[in-house]
């Protein structure tokens, strides 16, 4: 139980592989020449159902969806070995790569990094997000991905004057080769110095403005004097082009990041990993850089299985409370009440063996399950209690124990097949294909594992513990009160249907109805037809949904502008966005994003919160 998979909700996502790649270009030729040319190498990989392309503006995007069931690292393998072939024939400039082994519900932890004290702008918060904290974070068993998003992207911007190389007769392009190839160290060979050797090396890393500045393009030609990078326009240290801002209670940009979970982990353990992180980098944060948490899915997860826990205590309870009501007799109630806690701890061997999840569908299987994988175990108590009754009223000849075992013999067999029955109806839900299947079959399983199990108990653990609990003879011993607490416990008075004091007023309501419904067969099947025509108007006035509502606590508001919207026009309207729902006394944190974060598996393309 503690290393089964916990989450919310069941993985709804199919076998995808995501193939990204980035060239400068616009979009018509990134789908001519990149998207186009990916899809049509890729058309024979096996188990593949679909392949989706989408190019944008210096990006292309590649869904490959492979059948339900295909492993997501044979998927990989087998898109890397047909990818491969068509890599050299792309244009020069093109990076291809895959997106990581992650699912569409990976997205467990979110934050953002602020500064209130205004000693980090958001260049360094960016810087800190990129060069420390990503890292930081990657190391965590679990993580797949750290998408960052907002902020400013420092680089070395080298500002061209068009007069100036026409002044000097230089072409752009060898500037941009003087630039690259002055960014470089070169090694040389060893000399010897009185007895020592020394490695000769070239030191041409650019660490300042200033190298850049003095990287030499070329020589006049009327003097060989030395064109320098300067003498050709400006250099300066400034911010990427963005397409992605962060924006947190309407009170400024902030820098965020998105952790994103591998396929296959626990959800709760990578975030309670995550939490633990974050406490250890705490102490070594930069002054005035606050670590804000603006969503995480163990609050949802903790919630659920804390709810799911609870209502299985209830049916427990609820279910061992009626037993001990229409029995009346605590020996024989003990015998279903003890076979529900342990038929449910078993039920998780085969869901762990599986690699199942527990979740609110998984767990529901089991809730459903507790009150029919009793029903054996009542029936085999029941048929004990009639063999015990006749066996006493004739004087009790032999022992009670082979009484005992003749009663299970004889439902045993009926008891465990008609369990096997209820697990058999759930069946035609394996039936079911694609994300339906991939929601309820979970529920299906757990169902199915419980009522096994429950089945398997009935014919071998259940007759054990009635021969351990039953007893025939009173114990005597003194105190007396403590001898009847003693007696009522471990032996009890099996009572008759006719001297029961719940079933014999049941008998009397039941038994008249009975015989009524008897009379009257034909007016009893009719009116049975005519409760279910008039609930069919009912039934269509219900509507339907894909799936009931989850109440996270997290509200998702995407509203959508106006095609071509600037980077900064966007910030001021998602700044008055967040701004408006922090002014709602229920709201707690409004972390809005624009635009996309930088990731391979998650494309964003319009505001929401």
């Amino acid at each position: 139980i503690k290393n089964i998979t916990l989450d919310a909700i069941p993985d709804l996502s199919d076998t995808q592989v995501i193939i990204f790649s980035k060239w400068d270009r616009s979009p018509d030729i990134i789908e001519d020449q990149v998207t186009y040319p990916i899809i049509s190498a890729l058309l024979g990989v096996p188990k593949v159902r679909d392949i989706r392309g989408f190019s944008d503006f210096g990006y292309s995007y590649v869904y490959v969806i492979f059948e339900d069931g295909t492993d997501i690292y044979w998927a990989r393998s087998r898109t890397l070995e047909y990818l491969s072939n068509i890599l050299p024939r792309l244009p020069q400039g093109v990076q291809v790569e895959l997106a990581r082994d992650e699912t569409a519900i990976g997205w467990v932890f979110q934050y953002a990094l602020i500064d209130r004290t205004g000693k980090n702008d958001l260049a360094q918060l960016r810087s800190f997000q990129d060069w420390y904290l990503r890292y930081a974070l990657q190391a965590v068993p679990g993580v797949a991905e750290v998408a960052p998003i907002g902020g400013f992207v420092r680089q070395y911007q080298v500002n061209i004057d068009p007069n100036r190389l026409v002044a000097y007769n230089i072409p752009i392009d060898r500037v941009i080769e003087a630039i690259r190839s002055g960014n470089n160290d070169v090694g040389g060979r060893l000399i010897e110095f009185s007895g020592r050797e020394f490695m000769v090396r070239g030191r041409g890393y650019i660490k300042k403005v200033s190298d850049i500045e003095e990287i030499v393009v070329g020589t006049s030609k009327s003097g060989g004097t030395p064109i320098l990078v300067r003498n050709l326009g400006t250099v300066t240290l400034g911010p990427d082009i963005r397409r992605g801002i962060a924006e947190l209670d309407g009170k400024g940009e902030v820098v965020g990041g998105i952790v994103i979970m591998r396929f296959g982990e626990n959800a709760l353990k990578v975030i309670q990993r995550i939490r633990a992180k974050f406490e250890e980098i705490k102490p070594t944060l930069p002054p005035g850089i606050e670590i804000i948490t603006t969503y995480d899915r163990g609050d949802l997860i903790e919630r659920a299985i804390e709810t799911l826990k609870g209502t299985l205590m209830e049916e427990l309870i609820i279910v061992s409370i009626v037993i001990l009501i229409f029995l009346w007799h605590i020996p024989s109630a003990l015998v279903p009440i003890i076979t529900i806690p342990i038929t449910i701890i078993l039920s998780f061997i085969p869901m762990y063996g599986m690699g199942l999840t527990a979740n609110i569908m998984s767990l529901g299987g089991i809730a459903i399950a507790i009150g029919a994988m009793v029903d054996a175990a009542i029936v085999v108590v029941e048929q004990t209690h009639k063999k015990l009754e006749h066996w006493d009223a004739r004087g009790r000849p032999g022992s009670y124990k082979d009484v005992v075992i003749s009663a299970v013999k004889e439902v045993g067999g009926p008891s465990f097949f008609a369990l096997l029955v209820i697990a058999v109806s759930f069946m035609p839900v394996f039936t079911l294909e694609g994300m339906e299947g991939r929601l309820f079959k979970p529920l299906a399983f757990t169902k199915n594992f419980s009522m096994a199990i429950a089945a398997i108990l009935a014919i071998t653990l259940d007759p054990a513990i009635r021969l351990l609990f039953t007893h025939m003879d009173y114990y005597k011993f003194r105190p007396k009160f403590l001898s009847r607490i003693v007696n009522v416990l471990l032996v009890g008075k099996i009572h008759s249907e006719e001297k029961h004091p719940i079933s014999r007023p049941l008998m009397k309501i039941y038994h008249p109805v009975c015989e009524f419904v008897l009379k009257h067969k034909w007016a009893t099947v009719v009116g049975a037809l005519l409760m279910v025509i008039v609930t069919i108007p009912v039934f269509e006035k219900l509507g339907s949904e894909f799936m009931p509502p989850l109440y996270e606590g997290s509200l998702l508001y995407m509203p959508t502008t106006m095609p071509g919207l600037s980077v900064t026009e966007t910030q001021k309207l998602l700044q008055v966005q967040d701004k408006v729902l922090k002014s709602f006394p229920e709201v707690d944190l409004v972390f809005g994003k624009a635009g996309r974060a930088e990731t391979v598996s998650y494309t964003h393309l319009r505001a929401h919160e």
